[in-house]
């Protein structure tokens, strides 16, 4: 397996094709937990797989159009630099279907809402909402995506779709879904933050959208799906994600965090201060959360100390906008839910685990669209790798927390 890892990799260092990988100035033997290990190894899955590289090829991601137009995973110094997204290379060896979802892995992939609640896109007319009925829609879980363009630092994405939602409406959908990596200007820009010479970085945008192909409007009668963007990222004993919060009264506002998705999270595990949460994100226990519209200040972070990986993601988000619950409680108010959530995986009731991985994600408002009506939802992704004295002053501006708090919460 290795020697053939390997093989693959001088093959596309040799490369001069679009997919703009650099080479670099020797070959290496990569390792899993390697950027290049994973170029390698994703493309012997997908034979399309695209990479975006920086001018000076350091920052560099995959993105696969075959397993839905995910971006699979990210680094900041090149094909010997370390891999930030999560691969699942046990799930993509196998040649089993699952029937209820196939986790690939992927630290930035395109899903569609609410996966529960009276307007559920994963479960059947009358079906009881549990594990056993949970069917993931096929065209964003096992079915490839058409390219419609690309170069360098840019891939364009599309997929028209058919889902049935709880209440048996049938949505017909297009989606597309661009992704652009940004050169560290850019990004520094875009954060409001000071360039540093002594950080890696990989920054990149996804702008994705759905449109209506049905003849009819989707209303609060037929239901709404939504668009729901979620960061899978390698979890780490002492990794912990940051989620600033916007302070006020529950009567205005409404609550700060919801924290019962899976059961309640321990305290050992969750803090809730004046204007900040704090998640652990070590693989070992199956918690979620989520924070409304008004809640949300648009932000999150994750920080692992082990390879010193300061993440940010950023996205749109609406105040006064309608968000779906995607609660797995059709009885429950379909119309008020969350615009961020955070995910630590850990192993389920049998033992079994799905990863283990963290994520970030984000949510758009209800899509209430007129027939040929489009929704836009743009989420950003941020990595920097370097001294922790150089990553502090990007969380406390971010994050409005140091390095020191972070790596002390728990």
């Amino acid at each position: 397996m290795k020697k053939l890892i390997n093989l693959i990799v001088i093959i596309l260092m040799a490369s001069t094709s679009c997919n703009n990988l650099r080479k670099p100035n020797s070959a290496v033997d990569f390792e899993k937990g390697d950027f290049g290990y994973d170029v390698a190894f994703l493309s012997q899955k997908d034979d399309g797989l695209i990479v975006l590289s920086s001018n000076d090829g350091k920052a560099q991601i995959i993105v696969s159009p075959k397993y839905q137009a995910k971006v699979f995973t990210s680094t900041a110094n090149g094909l010997s630099g370390a891999s930030f997204g999560f691969v699942n290379y046990e799930v993509l060896n196998s040649d089993v279907i699952d029937e209820h979802m196939n986790g690939y892995g992927g630290e930035n992939r395109f899903w569609l809402g609410p996966e529960g609640g009276k307007y559920s896109v994963y479960f059947a007319k009358n079906a009881e909402q549990v594990f056993d009925n949970w069917h993931t829609p096929k065209p964003i879980d096992i079915e490839p995506w058409d390219v419609v363009s690309k170069d360098a630092k840019n891939v364009v994405m599309k997929k028209e779709m058919q889902v049935t939602n709880y209440l048996d409406y049938q949505f017909k959908l297009n989606v597309d879904r661009k992704i652009s990596l940004m050169e560290p200007a850019e990004a520094n820009r875009i954060l409001g933050i000071a360039a540093n010479p002594a950080l890696n970085m990989v920054a990149y945008q996804t702008d994705n959208a759905i449109t209506n192909l049905n003849d009819f409007e989707w209303t609060q009668e037929t239901g709404a799906i939504c668009i729901w963007i979620l960061d899978m990222f390698n979890p780490a004993p002492n990794a912990v994600t940051v989620i600033p919060f916007n302070e006020g009264s529950e009567v205005e506002t409404g609550k700060i965090v919801t924290s019962d998705y899976f059961g309640e999270i321990p305290a050992d595990r969750l803090k809730v201060l004046q204007n900040v949460i704090f998640l652990k994100t070590d693989g070992n226990f199956r918690s979620k959360l989520g924070l409304n519209g008004k809640r949300t200040k648009a932000i999150a972070g994750n920080y692992d100390p082990s390879i010193k990986r300061l993440t940010i993601t950023t996205f749109d988000v609406s105040k006064d906008a309608i968000y779906l619950n995607q609660e797995w409680d059709p009885t429950k108010n379909p119309l008020t839910g969350d615009a961020l959530n955070a995910y630590n995986d850990g192993p389920l009731a049998d033992g079994s685990i799905m990863g283990p991985f963290l994520e970030l994600e984000s949510v758009s408002p209800a899509a209430f669209l007129k027939p040929s009506q489009s929704l836009m939802h743009r989420h950003t992704v941020f990595h920097f790798s370097g001294e922790e004295k150089d990553l502090n002053p990007i969380a406390e501006k971010l994050l409005g927390v140091s390095i020191e708090a972070i790596k002390n919460a728990f």
